[in-house]
C-alpha cells in the first residue's frame, strides 16, 4: 500500500511539474521591441493574461511588428502602436481575441495593454503602453470591460517618455500621430 501510494504522489508530482514551469516561464517572458528611438523590454504575464500574451507572442514571432509604427503619441496619457506600416496602411490581422481585463492588473504607467474598438473583444495586434496611471481604463472602466494589462516595462522607460513627448499631428485620417515616424524596427522574444 505505502508502494502505492508513494507511486501515485510521484506520478502526481511529475504531471504538475511541467506546468509549474510552463507558468512559471510564462510570468518571465520578455519581449524587446527595437525602436529608432532605442529598445523598449517588456516582462509579460501569461498567468494573469494567456490568451493575450499568447496572442501578442504570435504577433512577436511571425515578425508582424517589424517596420510598424507608434502612429498614436497623446502626451501624459499613452503611446499606441502596432497595426500601421509608415505609410498609414493598417495591417491585415488575425481574428480578435477575448477581453482579459478582468484579471487584476492596472493600467498604471509603462504597463502594457492591448488596444481595442468600442467592442470589448475587438483586440488584435494594437497595444500601449501607459505614459502615466490611467485607473480609468481598468476593469470595469466606463463601458463595463477596461482594457486588458497584459506586462509591463521593465527597460527603456526613458524611451517610452521620449516617444510620449514627440510632436504629433493630423495624418493619415487620425489625430494624434508623430510628425516624424516613430518606428518599431523589430520585436524579439528574450531567452
Amino acid at each position: 500500500m505505502k508502494k502505492l501510494i508513494s507511486l501515485l504522489l510521484t506520478l502526481a508530482l511529475c504531471a504538475i511539474s511541467p506546468l509549474s514551469y510552463s507558468l512559471d516561464k510564462g510570468k518571465t517572458t520578455m519581449v524587446k521591441l527595437h525602436t529608432n528611438h532605442g529598445v523598449i523590454t517588456i516582462q509579460l504575464n501569461a498567468e494573469k493574461a494567456p490568451q493575450t500574451v499568447a496572442n501578442f507572442l504570435e504577433y512577436v514571432n511571425s515578425g508582424f511588428y517589424s517596420n510598424t509604427i507608434f502612429h498614436r503619441v497623446i502626451p501624459n496619457f499613452m503611446i499606441q502602436g502596432g497595426g500601421f506600416d509608415a505609410s498609414m496602411k493598417q495591417k491585415a490581422t488575425r481574428a480578435p481575441i477575448k477581453n482579459e481585463a478582468a484579471n487584476g492588473l492596472k493600467n498604471e504607467k509603462y504597463s502594457i495593454a492591448m488596444a481595442r474598438t468600442g467592442d470589448p473583444h475587438s483586440a488584435t495586434a494594437q497595444f500601449f503602453i501607459n505614459t502615466t496611471n490611467n485607473s480609468f481604463l481598468d476593469y470595469p472602466g466606463q463601458d463595463g470591460w477596461g482594457y486588458c494589462v497584459f506586462g509591463k516595462v521593465i527597460e527603456g522607460k526613458e524611451v517610452v517618455d521620449a516617444i510620449g513627448k514627440v510632436q504629433t499631428g493630423f495624418r493619415g485620417g487620425m489625430q494624434d500621430v508623430p510628425k516624424e515616424d516613430v518606428i518599431i524596427t523589430s520585436a524579439e522574444v528574450v531567452k
